[in-house]
């Protein structure tokens, strides 16, 4: 178990622990430090993401096919699978690549909790790069406002709010289909509502600096989103005019 700790903390915990008090330094506001950072891994994790979203968007620009494949065998679910594979090989689509960004983001989130969890005082200074020097006393206040290092209710309250967001643009830039109907409709209607209260939930008692990384981070992939929406709707007005 040792190793593993020992593992996490050298991959995770002591890049994401320096990078934020070098940002600190530089950027003496705590909270800014926090959103520099959030945009930072963003960026990082932009390529997997992006591919994420478009293989989402591949997917449901199949799913008539998908549907196809299905009714036709129904009663030979080996052929089912044969059929389904080899139509996800033929538009090159990967149906598991979605899971991916969540995979990744969630280390990181638990790292950060770990960062914010085990605090800054000088017992943690031990874990600084030779060239990232001590700053001694940190401020963990966003703007003078917020005590990063304690729970906030507003800032939960805003990470669901725009979870809300993030969940609603992802779901309304889907393709339509012919089978937005019945449980698939419902389940994406309940999507909208349930993560941001689930959000909510999980950010109500953790240091806020995690709600502010949570608020900063469903901010970029709603820009993401729009982004690459757009991308491919030039993209397609091309190839029509071509």
């Amino acid at each position: 178990m040792n190793i593993f700790i020992q593992a996490f903390n050298v991959i995770l915990y002591q890049p994401l622990f320096n990078a934020l008090i070098f940002l600190y330094q530089v950027i003496p506001d705590f909270g800014i430090a926090v959103i520099a950072l959030t945009v930072l891994i963003r960026l990082l994790l932009y390529p997997s993401t992006a591919k994420s979203i478009r293989s989402q968007q591949a997917m449901s620009e199949i799913q008539p096919e998908i549907k196809e494949i299905q009714d036709k065998y129904d009663d030979d679910k080996e052929k089912q699978a044969q059929e389904m594979m080899e139509l996800y090989q033929d538009k090159d689509v990967n149906p598991f690549s979605g899971c991916l960004p969540l995979l990744v983001q969630l280390p990181i989130l638990i790292g950060l909790f770990r960062v914010f969890y085990r605090g800054f005082g000088q017992e943690q200074m031990k874990y600084l790069y030779s060239f990232v020097s001590n700053p001694g006393v940190i401020d963990q206040s966003f703007l003078g406002l917020v005590n990063l290092a304690e729970p906030n209710a507003v800032m939960a309250v805003l990470a669901g709010v725009f979870q809300f967001f993030q969940t609603k643009t992802s779901t309304a830039s889907t393709p339509q289909t012919g089978d937005d109907s019945g449980f698939g409709a419902m389940f994406k209607k309940q999507m909208i509502y349930l993560f941001p209260v689930i959000t909510v939930f999980i950010v109500w008692n953790l240091p806020s600096a995690i709600a502010l990384y949570w608020v900063t981070t469903t901010m970029f992939m709603v820009a993401q989103q729009y982004y690459l929406k757009n991308q491919n709707s030039e993209g397609e007005e091309e190839t029509q005019e071509d």
